[in-house]
């Protein structure tokens, strides 16, 4: 009675259930909420975040219209938008109807749309989970992506303001909606012949199609939800072929569903010329066209071959995609070579992918620590679907088995999938899960009704047979025998295993998820903007020239070009973002790896060892001011020099020796070393040298064989020493002319040794320092070196003094820092960056320039150095 007491109430147990777990995922995502609201705003994570808060402010500032150009980004190009306007227009309305009218209040309204969007992901996962198997998995499945960890919930944290949560949840309702179209067109009263059987699938398919579109509008890889709907049909057609049934079920769906998609692309807009799929061009209409036209092609070839041999239809489909892969290779080279471009730059990876973070591959490690326990529960996600279809067909169940099988393969190709997956981990993990306790609830039944009946059996422990506790039993009575059917009532003890292996890994995943959860939210706000970049930015926005371009005016492309006062800032792409919004500058590299690779990217220009070269960069680029940071010149130096020259990457720079681990020693550690081509690049010459020439101290002279004389890819240390760098390099020479075969000698410095050149390293002309930021890198008081984390330098024209020599001149930094500018002479001259007259920067000479070991002494004017003028 009970039970069904409770039945009744089911429906709204579940709603309860459901806004609760909708509401815990919230808290999780807002844990350190409070500790990222500042008075200027929130400390974003990441570096996209920022970019999207820019285009908020932008919208915001001219509602609803939505910037497909941005001319404060990628100078001198500016930058094509290819990713929708959903995103930003769900915040930008919000903070409309909230009021936020300023930054800060802006910011506080854009940081908690993705948790929102979060907690939205709870019923959709439920709906999804019921439709596979019924309420229990529904709930499963929303109480795991509750609580899934990993870039899923990254994406999703306070703060994180991208569109990426807003790409997981508008593709999963486009699979809920679909799975619903699918029921809808697959029941017993459809029949595509008859109008009034259309009216209940028709509206399940255009929600189908709106929920498509709603993920469309906000990126365009929505498209890859479109290959998952072309993959199910060809398998599904092929199924009901193979069981004599008709698919035009699936003609109609898919006709309805990307009618709307192509209707939503034309109300969006064509915004991108060409055919790519990875922006708003003509493309995606030609691939939706693609989807429709091959549903017919398969049923117009089924009903063709209906009553021929099974194996006659995927025959043919093979030789009809083989014909028209030559066709179309041979007759449109240039489609077919967008096509496989595509699909080869989507599976694919280059060298510099592995400097992308989310563009590289997935790695067992990465998937191990994500999702450990979950990953045993997908595999039998898998195997579970697998088996229930291959007892009785379920095509909405064939459907997510592709779509969680191409996620799958999309996470091991780039690791930026891994937020898709994890909806599919909870939906597989609840499935699974709720598979086993379907087959193994009777035996835990019987087990505890056992248990409870063996209880029942011994009122008294004093008299077992005792009809009541206390009395004694009459003489005569019959005595009781239990019946002998009682055996078959013995649960089966491999399912009752079976089911509390299976809970506890649930368990395990749940709750390792969320320790992961709490102690990744709690301490998230650590990893937003450093302080030392927001230092310097709201310096640079505040004391550089204006660049004539408008903040928050949108811009048509097509008409675009940059006023003359307009200029760029050099900068690792990762800070462009940052550039853009604290600064209100225009950076020439950002975060979309605009700007980094070709002659003249960043890559080039910060791995370059010739002034001339980047200068070249800069003007060609109309570049005024150069950005760098300790993380350029260290941890992020290799991703540069791999972006400049992918084929080398960071080894003529950091190459990598084989050194015993102690004397005598068979076991080699991999070290790290620097060469003076190291020394000599921009990033180096710039922030550890303030573009300063540098004379060598000590160096460590190696002798080493050769990489493959011993049966190693490295090069193996047979000999290091620490001497004067003269000495080093002297040593090195006269090893080497008469070095054995396979030998060398070379002269190298410590990896942590960024201050410290092995040879001369000559000064930057056309660079000086206008700010640095206050902290130093190095920590141990004066006995270090004072290398601060941000510099921002000033590209000029510079003033000429005639002279031999080496000149100087004594500057103070904004921080109190002092050092020596000296330049060697060339070719008879000096061209010299920084005034010593009428300078009004931060940073500035304390005396005029004087040509070292002379008289001679000379003062620069700003002016001269604006103009480029000779001294004397």
């Amino acid at each position: 009675m009970a039970l069904a007491e409770l039945n009744k109430y089911r429906t709204y147990v579940i709603i309860g259930l459901l806004i609760i777990l909708s509401a815990f995922a919230l808290w999780i995502r807002a844990l350190s909420a409070d500790q990222m609201i500042t008075a200027a705003g929130v400390d974003l994570l990441g570096n996209d975040p920022w970019y999207n808060l820019r285009q908020v402010e932008q919208m915001v500032a001219n509602f609803p219209e939505y910037a497909w150009f941005d001319a404060m980004t990628y100078f001198p190009y500016g930058e094509t938008i290819y990713w929708g306007p959903l995103f930003i227009s769900i915040i930008s309305t919000l903070s409309l109807l909230a009021g936020a009218a300023t930054r800060p209040e802006i910011m506080v309204v854009a940081s908690w749309v993705p948790p929102l969007m979060a907690a939205a992901m709870v019923p959709v996962m439920y709906g999804i989970g019921a439709k596979m198997a019924d309420w229990k998995t529904g709930l499963l499945s929303a109480g795991f992506i509750a609580v899934v960890s990993g870039a899923y919930l990254y994406r999703s944290l306070f703060g994180f303001v991208d569109h990426h949560i807003a790409e997981v949840l508008f593709s999963t309702l486009f699979v809920l909606a679909y799975i619903v179209a699918i029921g809808a067109v697959r029941s017993k009263d459809f029949d595509i012949r008859h109008f009034e059987t259309l009216k209940a699938p028709a509206v399940a398919a255009v929600l189908a199609g709106i929920a498509y579109l709603l993920g469309l509008y906000t990126m365009p890889t929505m498209v890859l939800f479109a290959l998952i709907v072309a993959i199910f049909t060809l398998v599904q057609f092929v199924w009901d072929y193979y069981r004599g049934r008709t698919s035009e079920y699936l003609v109609f769906l898919n006709l309805v569903v990307f009618g709307v998609a192509i209707l939503g692309m034309f109300v969006v807009g064509i915004q991108h010329a060409g055919l790519s799929l990875s922006q708003y061009s003509i493309m995606h209409v030609i691939a939706y066209l693609a989807v429709i036209l091959g549903t017919f092609l398969l049923y117009g070839l089924a009903a063709y071959l209906q009553g021929k041999p099974k194996y006659l239809y995927p025959a043919s489909l093979v030789g009809i995609a083989v014909l028209a892969f030559a066709v179309v290779a041979v007759a449109l080279p240039d489609f077919f070579a967008i096509i496989m471009g595509s699909i080869a730059g989507f599976f694919g990876s280059e060298a510099i992918t592995t400097t992308v973070q989310e563009a590289r591959a997935w790695s067992f490690t990465d998937a191990v620590t994500t999702f450990h326990w979950g990953l045993l529960l997908l595999a039998g996600g898998f195997v579970t679907l697998i088996y229930r279809n291959w007892r009785e067909e379920h095509p909405a169940q064939i459907f997510v088995l592709i779509w969680s099988a191409v996620i799958l393969y999309s996470t091991i190709a780039h690791v930026r999938y891994e937020y898709y997956l994890a909806a599919n981990i909870a939906l597989l993990a609840a499935i699974f899960i709720g598979f086993v306790l379907d087959a193994g609830w009777g035996d835990i039944r019987r087990l505890f009704g056992n248990l409870g009946e063996q209880v029942a059996e011994k009122p008294d422990a004093a008299d077992e047979n005792s009809p009541e506790p206390g009395k004694k039993k009459k003489k005569g009575a019959a005595k009781q025998q239990k019946p002998k059917a009682a055996a078959k009532h013995q649960p089966d003890f491999l399912k009752v295993g079976m089911v509390a292996v299976v809970v506890v890994v649930g368990l395990v995943f749940a709750g390792q998820s969320l320790t992961t959860d709490m102690a990744l939210s709690s301490s998230v706000y650590l990893t937003g903007m450093d302080s030392q970049w927001q230092e310097s930015l709201e310096w640079f926005g505040a004391n550089t020239p204006e660049t004539g371009v408008d903040y928050y005016a949108i811009y048509d492309q097509t008409a675009y070009t940059y006023p003359d006062e307009a200029y760029g800032v050099m900068s690792w792409w990762d800070y462009g973002h940052w550039i853009t919004f604290i600064s209100k500058r225009i950076p020439n590299a950002n975060p979309f790896q605009r700007g980094v690779i070709g002659p003249n990217g960043a890559g080039v220009y910060f791995t370059t060892t010739s002034e001339e070269t980047a200068n070249v960069i800069l003007d060609t680029l109309g570049t005024r001011y150069v950005i760098t940071d300790i993380q350029m010149d260290t941890g992020k130096f290799h991703a540069m020099a791999t972006w400049a020259n992918a084929t080398v990457g960071n080894t003529p720079f950091e190459p990598y020796f084989l050194v015993p681990a102690e004397a005598g020693s068979t076991s080699y550690n991999q070290v790290p070393l620097r060469t003076q081509d190291y020394y000599e690049t921009t990033v180096s010459r710039l922030h550890n040298f303030d573009g300063s020439m540098t004379d060598p101290s000590s160096a460590i002279y190696v002798e080493y064989r050769e990489g493959g004389v011993s049966g190693s890819s490295l090069p193996v240390v047979t000999r290091a020493e620490r001497m004067a760098a003269s000495d080093a390099l002297a040593a090195a020479e006269q090893y080497n002319r008469n070095a054995a075969a396979g030998t060398r000698a070379g002269v190298f410095n410590d990896y942590n040794a960024i201050y410290a050149p092995v040879e001369r390293v000559p000064a930057l002309q056309h660079y000086r320092l206008v700010h640095e930021s206050p902290q130093n890198v190095f920590s141990g008081g004066a006995s270090v070196p004072d290398i601060k984390y941000v510099k921002i330098f000033e590209y000029v024209p510079g003033a000429k003094i005639r002279g031999e020599g080496v000149i100087e001149v004594p500057i103070v930094t904004n921080t109190g820092r002092t050092f020596t500018y000296r330049q060697e002479s060339a070719s008879g001259e000096f061209v010299v960056p920084y005034a010593t007259t009428d300078g009004s920067g931060e940073v500035t000479a304390t005396g005029p320039y004087q040509i070292a070991g002379t008289a001679l002494i000379f003062d620069v004017t700003e002016d001269d150095i604006a103009q480029g003028r000779y001294i004397n």
